[in-house]
């Protein structure tokens, strides 16, 4: 999984997240230009790449621009002229630079520095499955526990949050979908087949989205991510496998990642952000960061235009009432601090190293305004060893698992997260890519409780009713006598858990 919240990422402090939504709002257009075109030997040996090319969201001005795309050797891939944002794949080594001086242009950049093949999760470790007689195990302790479902006994998750005595009272509707934004979801799974939406389901590889039937599932059974992470949020209580967080509720698949390397590219995230919105779509979980830019500087003219791009889409997508959730990152970084190393910047050609600002950098979507950033919890509900943090960054916490020093008395004695994986089968995985789909399916039980709630009163909400233990006295992990992370604030908002660790009971009641 090439970087599903494997590399994450710095959120950002509310002043910092008014001010971004100020910059991006008023994106200064480029000075007026001729455009040119490339030479035939240019085009003939540059690779063609894929760019957003963002403008004023006017009939008028996008029909323009599209000229101008033309004339600089583009080729439109599609256009979502209500955000202003059109998709372009050219072989023109100058187009970014000539589109961002054509007028009616806010900015336009390269979403990838690789060519287009012909055709970044955020999980800690590789999967481990269950096996038959693991299966048979968790089946005889879950039978003990009236209305269980066979693996429950090992889903120390739920029980963590109340979600088992809220399934009792509340499942959560089945007029509130939660879109997995991801690597696809098997729909044929047993436990997700009763639940799932496939009218709200597309691929939106290459920016504009594919309905055909079947076009959302993951390309390979090892592009599990997205299946795990539907899991979480609504596995059905139907008497097979597991149980989600709000097995009532409806889950979609919009797969974003590129089947050649597996990467989550801007022009797929804009397209999945819009098709939710259009797609009466009233929560969505993003388990990655969008490649190949660990951090998008704003000083880097290509990378602003991805920040530009995909912050429109998400935006468009809120104001139609869509709330996102998105995962802190597993670096165990202080995203609140002053500078962060980032070692594996572009991830698609040669990483090189740099240090950013995080004032000046932004990790899209998590650090997006209006997005829900959240961080990891073990058995314990303390922070995972793994989950990066920072006041004014995390908003809440929930269960991703600590195989290393959070062990649960489970059957298994598993730390980490059980659920759906393609073809049928289950494993177990952690990392803040587990967390955020918690948190989204408590927002699920919210909003079926309050179905009227806008998405800015939702996460209120969400935030409300979470339960904050305050940061520990300790958080020596390893015993070695030096504190391993620092956690900042007090009982109502801290650094490790934001607001607090989500609650599933509460929010049905």
């Amino acid at each position: 999984m090439a970087h599903l919240r494997s590399r994450r990422r710095l959120a950002l402090a509310v002043p910092v997240v008014l001010s971004l939504t100020a910059s991006l709002g008023f994106l200064p257009a480029a000075a007026s230009a001729a455009p040119a075109t490339a030479t035939a030997e240019q085009a003939a040996d540059a690779p063609v790449l894929s760019y957003v090319v963002n403008t004023k969201a006017d009939h008028r001005t996008v029909a323009k621009v599209k000229k101008a795309v033309a004339a600089a050797d583009g080729e439109v891939v599609i256009a979502y002229e209500k955000i202003g944002v059109i998709v372009v794949r050219s072989a023109n080594a100058d187009f970014a630079k000539t589109l961002r001086a054509v007028p009616g242009v806010q900015s336009a950049g390269a979403t990838r520095t690789a060519p287009l093949a012909p055709a970044g999760t955020t999980d800690a470790g590789s999967a481990e499955y269950l096996t038959a007689a693991d299966a048979a195990k968790l089946e005889a302790a879950s039978a003990k526990t009236p209305d269980s479902e066979p693996l429950e006994a090992d889903q120390w998750d739920l029980r963590a949050i109340g979600a088992d005595k809220a399934a009792k009272i509340n499942p959560g509707s089945r007029n509130v979908t939660v879109a997995v934004i991801d690597t696809g979801v098997d729909d044929t799974h047993p436990d997700l087949a009763p639940n799932f939406s496939a009218s709200q389901s597309a691929n939106c590889f290459g920016g504009a989205p594919d309905t055909t039937p079947g076009a959302w599932r993951p390309y390979t059974a090892d592009d599990y991510h997205g299946t795990h992470v539907a899991g979480e949020i609504a596995a059905a209580r139907n008497g097979v496998g597991v149980a989600g967080v709000a097995p009532g509720v409806k889950v979609s698949a919009i797969n974003v990642t590129d089947p050649a390397n597996g990467l989550f590219y801007a022009e797929a995230v804009v397209c999945a952000f819009v098709f939710a919105a259009d797609h009466g779509v009233e929560i969505t979980n993003n388990s990655y960061y969008v490649d190949p830019w660990m951090y998008n500087c704003m000083d880097d003219p290509d990378q602003r235009a991805i920040v530009d791009a995909v912050n429109r889409a998400q935006l468009y997508a809120q104001r139609k009432g869509t709330l996102h959730f998105a995962s802190a990152g597993n670096s165990n970084h202080d995203l609140a601090s002053d500078a962060i190393d980032d070692a594996s910047s572009p991830n698609d050609t040669t990483p090189v190293p740099r240090t950013i600002d995080p004032g000046e950098c932004f990790d899209v979507p998590t650090q997006l305004p209006g997005v829900v950033t959240i961080s990891a919890t073990g058995s314990e509900n303390l922070k995972s060893y793994y989950s990066s943090y920072g006041k004014g960054v995390i908003d809440v916490a929930a269960p991703g698992g600590d195989s290393r020093y959070q062990l649960p008395d489970t059957p298994s004695k598993n730390g980490r997260i059980l659920s759906t994986m393609p073809d049928g089968q289950y494993a177990w995985l952690q990392g803040t890519s587990m967390a955020s789909p918690h948190a989204a399916g408590v927002a699920a039980l919210l909003k079926s409780k309050h179905p009227w709630l806008p998405p800015a009163a939702l996460q209120a909400l969400l935030k409300a009713q979470a339960n904050n233990p305050g940061c520990p006295a300790s958080y020596d992990q390893d015993g070695d006598g030096t504190q391993d992370a620092a956690c900042e604030g007090g009982r109502q908002v801290n650094g490790f858990y934001g607001h607090g660790i989500v609650d599933a009971l509460r929010a049905v009641k």
